[in-house]
């Protein structure tokens, strides 16, 4: 057995069962300020199923209800809202909530997020509602442009602090019409909220960066109901002009963005001619989770005749 060793994902497990701060930890190894999406993979995972936990403490939960209806309310002010997605989605705690206050019929729920294991969670949590969801990065998401109508987040650029406008780019890219933003609320915040921000690596100016992106901004506002309040949440709504027509795909290519295809119960990618592994029902659509494969059509005997 390899030697453990205070990297080894035992080593950090095991810091994290004693409350330590792991990202502050990996960041401080790295010698960065900035949270590699490595490490918000490792932290994020090691919390897995901590977060029902939290909110089974009944004035957390009631927090979390709030605001979720919240978010509810302003997705029942879009018209039109067939598709909705939560990128970042973690163990579903919040959509889970938000749909069950969303008024539009027939509506499509989509999520990912980076860890496997806080999907599989939410996947028991969503079964209900039949949530489509993946593994994937918010550096490239694995979904067509303008394939779903309103995508939110929920502190999910949070932990990518200086790297708020690629990851605003791709969240606009698959956005169809309306992008809501629930992100710390850094210009809002006391000065020992700012401290707790800066500590942990949280994104700032979300606001900002959207509008030298040249994105339309219909409100930015301090959301009344926080989750934690060490941590207030700012709601930013971004308008994206509608296309003309919808995709005829939506989960897609993490790479190319081009439609995938289910072969032997595996994704392929024919344009990066690359299999992407399907693991307990759940795609796992990070570029690095796939593997090249350009005979795998043929040799799974389903290649177009």
């Amino acid at each position: 057995m390899p030697d453990k060793n205070e990297f080894s994902p035992i080593a950090l497990k095991e810091r994290y069962d004693r409350g330590e701060n792991i990202t502050a930890f990996l960041r401080e190894q790295e010698g960065t300020s900035i949270n590699s999406e490595k490490i918000v993979e490792i932290a994020y995972d090691l919390q897995a199923g901590s977060f029902e936990n939290d909110i089974a403490d009944p004035e957390i939960g009631e927090r979390y209800n709030q605001y979720a209806r919240t978010v509810a309310e302003t997705i029942n002010s879009f018209p039109d809202t067939s598709t909705i997605m939560e990128a970042g989605i973690g163990e579903g705690t919040t959509l889970t909530r938000v749909l069950k206050h969303v008024r539009q019929p027939h509506l499509a729920s989509y999520g990912f997020d980076i860890s496997w294991s806080r999907l599989a969670l939410a996947r028991k949590n969503l079964a209900r509602e039949q949530t489509n969801v993946c593994v994937g990065s918010l550096f490239h998401i694995p979904y067509a442009d303008s394939s779903i109508d309103v995508v939110y987040t929920s502190h999910s650029i949070e932990p990518n602090g200086g790297n708020e406008r690629p990851i605003l780019e791709e969240l606009y890219r698959i956005t169809r019409q309306y992008l809501v933003l629930l992100e710390p609320a850094y210009e809002f915040a006391g000065s020992k909220e700012k401290q707790r921000m800066e500590n942990h690596g949280y994104c700032k100016n979300i606001a900002g960066i959207s509008r030298q992106l040249g994105y339309e901004i219909l409100e930015h506002k301090l959301m009344p109901h926080a989750t934690n309040p060490l941590n207030p949440t700012a709601m930013t709504i971004i308008r994206k002009p509608v296309t003309t027509g919808k995709p005829t795909h939506v989960l897609a290519c993490p790479v190319y963005k081009t439609p995938i295809q289910e072969i032997g119960r595996m994704l392929y990618s024919p344009e990066a001619l690359t299999v992407y592994p399907v693991i307990g029902g759940i795609p796992c659509l990070r570029i690095e989770q796939g593997i090249v494969a350009s005979k795998f059509p043929e040799l799974c005997g389903s290649a177009p005749a």
